[in-house]
Formats: structure tokens, sequence, C-alpha cells
């Protein structure tokens, strides 16, 4: 089994790539392959070789089973077990049986799971990375926008540089005298 402090590691680094993605009214397929895009860029820039639909070691269910499953994207490490990312925005078991089965074969398995509401966390060791996409109707269908992320600074307002403040004294409006209104 992979070793966990390696897996958390890799989980925390790809939801930190993937909280630079946004975007605006892209469909459902547009989002995963927008998401697929992002974890391969990630993967390259770890040094790593990036695999796209890779056969996974859980063959298809029948009657299809002399076949293989996919990976969404598989990675190889130098210095570490391969890394497989399966990027979904429902939770289906299928998806948790294959990453089980990558798991079993000594690979890191990171479940991206991107929408909107609560996501029901995978079994260990599965390592979940939730990408909160925000979705409405539309006379097309459903689609989804992604903002950037809202716990960055506030754009400066002022000159003045924040904690110092200097008294300043305000006119006051002219006072008018009872009865004198005109």
């Amino acid at each position: 089994m992979v070793e966990d402090a390696d897996a958390d590691r890799l989980a925390a680094s790809l939801a930190g790539r993937l909280d630079a993605v946004t975007f605006t009214d892209l469909t459902t397929d547009q989002v995963t392959a927008r998401l697929i895009d992002a974890v391969a860029d990630w993967a390259g820039e770890q040094g790593w070789r990036v695999y796209r639909r890779a056969p996974s070691v859980l063959p298809l269910p029948p009657p299809m089973s002399a076949r293989q499953s996919v990976l969404d994207v598989a990675c190889a490490r130098p210095d570490g077990p391969p890394v497989v990312v399966e990027v979904d925005h429902g939770t289906r078991r299928r998806t948790w049986e294959k990453l089980l089965a990558e798991a079993d074969a000594g690979r890191v398995t990171l479940w991206v799971r991107w929408g909107a509401g609560r996501f029901t966390a995978p079994p260990p060791p599965i390592r979940m990375v939730s990408c909160a996409v925000h979705r409405r109707p539309d006379p097309t269908g459903v689609l989804h926008s992604r903002r950037p992320r809202a716990d960055r600074l506030p754009p400066v307002h002022s000159a003045v540089p924040q904690g110092s403040v200097d008294a300043v004294e305000l006119p006051l409006p002219p006072t008018v005298s009872p009865g004198a209104e005109g």
C-alpha cells in the first residue's frame, strides 16, 4: 500500500493547482475536460510522464470483460509509485472500484470530485480532491462556472497604509437657528 503522507501531499498539491482553475458557462463535458487538462498540466509540471485515458488494472464489466477500463490521467514518477486520477461530477461506485483496484496495485489514487453541494467521501486509501463548481439552468441545458477563490486579498482602496490613521477635521454644516427656516 502507498504511504499516507505521500498521498496526502499529492492531494494537497493537486487541490492547490485546481484552486487556480476558473471558467464560465461550460457544459458538464467541457468542465470535466478542463479539469483533466489541469490535472495533466499539474503532473507535467512535476516532471512526470503523463498518460491520458491510460488502461486501468480493472477490466470492464461483462460483456466487455476482455477489455480494460481506462483512467482519466495516469502518471509515472521517477521517485515514487505511479499516480492515477479520475475526474467526476457524480459519485459512481464503478469509479471507486477502479481506484481501489489501482491502490491494490500500488498506485496513489486521487479522485477529483467537482460540482456543487456535499461530496460523499470515498473509501480509503482513495484521496478526494474536491472542486466547487456553480451550476445554473440554461435553455440549452445546465451550465457550470467556477469563480476565483474568495480568500484573495482585497484591492487597495486608498493611498493611506493600513494601521496609519491621522485625525482629520471634517467641516460641519452651517447651523440653522430654530424658527429661521426659510
